[in-house]
Formats: structure tokens, sequence, C-alpha cells
């Protein structure tokens, strides 16, 4: 069936049954059959077929996309099965969210690369959402909650925020000792909305939505909140891997380091994607099994502050 779906793949794209022939050098008959024989496999007519054209039935279109996927993840699968016994090379195309994959992906890549020295990689770090359909990228990371799509996901690590301040901020103003507090207190928070889910959310918390925090500073940039936290400005509600370093140091405090809101019914993650067909399978997933165990699991910055606290 997969040879027949492929042949009804290049007949579409050549608009006839001779030119597919002629390019595998056999009958016409013998594309013919291929797509008789899919049609009644499927039971649809693909093609309207006359003397001078032919045209996809209302039921070709409809499996037309679906053809498309099941010949890329076949060849993804030979691909990956081809380079079982071969030593892994060629260029590894990988995007990431500016501040993790300085942190975490570009130290990564460098690991990967130490481990096989015949891959090159091209690491782009840029807080843009790159378009997998129209941009050939074979492994792009992206942090949060994922929408529906026909990207292949999987999950690195899950995402937890931690309330942090300084020492300092705190022997000047107090310790919260509770999330409603933070109403009273200097909160350094994202300018644009909407608001990353999780933000400011804790459990029993506000009916588990983002409490309504004020400050001094709004930034879209997270790197800024948290140099203004660690200069003492006000409280943070940071990515752990992004607070990890500076809790290990006592440069800042977790406030409520058990509130984080695991029970959340949608909850943001860390996740590696690609498109299929449009990046290097085997490759892409050497690379995230490469990157799973980097991080390990728990990941390491978690560890990181289990250890500190």
């Amino acid at each position: 069936m997969f040879d027949a779906i492929q042949v009804f793949l290049e007949v579409y794209e050549a608009g006839s049954l001779s030119a597919v022939a002629k390019k595998h050098d056999v009958a016409v008959s013998s594309i013919s059959r291929k797509i008789d024989a899919l049609e009644a496999e499927l039971g649809i007519k693909l093609f309207h077929r006359s003397s001078r054209r032919l045209l996809l039935t209302d039921s070709g279109e409809q499996f037309l996309p679906r053809a498309k996927n099941i010949a890329a993840e076949l060849a993804d699968a030979r691909q990956a099965m081809s380079a079982l016994n071969a030593d892994p090379r060629g260029l590894l195309t990988v995007t990431a969210p500016s501040a993790f994959g300085r942190r975490h992906i570009a130290p990564a890549v460098a690991s990967f690369l130490n481990r096989y020295p015949l891959m090159e990689v091209d690491l782009h770090v840029s807080d843009d959402i790159v378009d997998l359909s129209t941009r050939r990228v074979d492994v792009a990371v992206r942090i949060g909650v994922l929408p529906d799509s026909d990207l292949v996901a999987t999950t690195l690590a899950p995402l937890y925020r931690l309330t942090c301040a300084s020492p300092a901020y705190l022997a000047r103003h107090g310790r919260p000792a509770s999330p409603q507090d933070l109403l009273k207190h200097n909160c350094l928070t994202i300018a644009t909305p909407p608001i990353p889910t999780g933000w400011w959310t804790y459990p029993g918390v506000n009916r588990e939505t983002s409490l309504p925090i004020r400050g001094s500073l709004r930034s879209d940039d997270t790197e800024s909140l948290l140099q203004a936290a660690l200069a003492g400005i006000g409280i943070v509600h940071l990515a752990s891997w992004m607070v990890c370093d500076a809790l290990e140091a006592g440069h800042l405090i977790s406030l409520f380091p058990n509130a984080s809101n695991t029970q959340a019914k949608i909850r943001p993650g860390i996740h590696a994607v690609r498109m299929p067909g449009r990046s290097h399978a085997a490759k892409a997933q050497l690379f995230i099994a490469h990157l799973r165990s980097t991080f390990g699991e728990p990941p390491y910055w978690d560890r990181i502050i289990q250890e500190s606290t």
C-alpha cells in the first residue's frame, strides 16, 4: 500500500499517469493498476480521469494531506533505520529561546558535538517563533503550553516558576508570609499581555488565576527582571531553570518553595518539536535524546534547587 501511496502522490504532482510511467520506465497500465488498487483498498475514487487531464476528486483532495504525512513518516523511518549502523554526521539546525538557549541549550550542543564529532550544528538563539512549515529547522525548543499542531513534540522537562527576592529586598521590606501578601510588595513582571500560563498563580489562591500584582518594573525580557531582582528592586516569579544558580549562591531566596501549581489542568513545559518531512528525523531524534539525557529527570536545575534548600 505504501508503494501505491507514493505512486498516487507522483501522479498528483505530474498531473498524468504517462509522465510517472515514463519516469519509472514502466507501462502506463502498471501505474494505472496501482491507482486502481489503492482506490479499491480505500473504497474511494481518487481521480477524475479523462484523455486530456487528471483531476483529484473531493475524496482525493481529502486523502492528499494524509498521503503526504504517511510518505513523510515513512521517509523518516527509513532514514532512521539507515542511520542505526552509521556514525551520525551532517548538519543539524536548532532554534531555542534566548535565555534558555544561552543557559542550557548551548552547553548541551557543545557536549553533543564532543560526543558526535562528525556532526555540525547551526544554533539560532532568538525569542522569535519560527514557522517550521516554511523554514527548514530540525529541532525547535519551545517553552510553555504547546498549541495543537502537526508538529511532533517531545517533553524535555516540566516548567516550574519560583517566587524569589534578594536578601537585601527582604531586609528592607520584610518577607511575605503567603502569596496574598505579594499584593503589598513591589513585584516585577511581564510588560506586554497575554500573561503566560501559570504566571503569578498559586494553588488555592485567587481561584488559581494570576494575582493582580503591581511593581516599579515591567519588561518583556525576563533576564532584565532577574537582574533587577538580584539588585534588590523587587520580587520576581521566574522559571526554576533561570534562577537556580542565584538560589544556589544565596543571591536570591525562594519565598514559597512548596507552592508550585502542580495541580493545574494545563501544565506548561519545555519541549523539543519538529515537523515530519521537513526535518532530518534520525539526527533530530538523536539530538533530542541527548537533550533528555543531559537535562535528566528531574532536570539538573531543579536538582540544584532541591540540594540548596
